[in-house]
C-alpha cells in the first residue's frame, strides 16, 4: 500500500507536467499567455485534487493485487 506522502508527491509531479502542457495549449488556443496560464492553473488545481482522491481510493482497493 502506498503512503499518503508518496501519493501526493506523484500527484504533484504529474500535475507540474500537466501545468506546463496546459499552459502551452492555452497559449496556442487563446493567443494570450495570461489566459492560457490561468486556464492551466485552474485545471491543475482541480486535477491535483481529483488525482489525490483517486489514488487514495485505489490504495484501499484490494482487487487485482497479489498480496
Amino acid at each position: 500500500m502506498e503512503t499518503r506522502r508518496r501519493s501526493v508527491v506523484k500527484a504533484v509531479i504529474w500535475n507540474i507536467m500537466g501545468l506546463a502542457t496546459m499552459t502551452l495549449v492555452g497559449l496556442i488556443a487563446t493567443g494570450s499567455a495570461a489566459v492560457g496560464g490561468t486556464l492551466a492553473i485552474v485545471n491543475t488545481a482541480i486535477g491535483l485534487s481529483m488525482y489525490i482522491l483517486y489514488e487514495r481510493v485505489w490504495a484501499g482497493v484490494r482487487w487485482g493485487r497479489n498480496v
